[in-house]
């Protein structure tokens, strides 16, 4: 996922500020990974995205939330709770550990 979206925010920068493309296509992202927490409020330009890093995304799986909120004794028992279909996100069940938690 870091790497599509690094790849978008490059490419929106090659872009002239003007073009556009880069006009349609840039708050709609930065919109998305304020969603799901990857960017904070103050966080609204192509260059914040270029530094994301893999531990931001990290902290927003599934499988880390249910240990830091202390579901789970460890990150693997995280694991097993959701694959046996313990865990709820909203009102959907969700057996992928890799699952991305947004913040609303």
């Amino acid at each position: 996922m870091l790497s599509k979206v690094r790849k978008a925010a490059r490419t929106l920068l090659m872009c002239d500020l003007k073009d556009p493309k880069r006009l349609f296509e840039t708050p709609p992202l930065i919109r998305r990974l304020k969603r799901y927490g990857v960017l904070t409020d103050e966080e609204n330009s192509l260059d914040d995205i270029l530094k994301l890093t893999t531990q931001i995304f990290m902290e927003r799986r599934l499988q880390t939330k249910v240990f830091k909120l202390n579901l789970a004794k460890s990150i693997h028992h995280a694991r097993v709770l959701i694959r046996q279909r313990h865990i709820r996100v909203g009102k959907q069940v969700v057996n992928v550990p890799s699952f991305l938690v947004r913040t609303d």
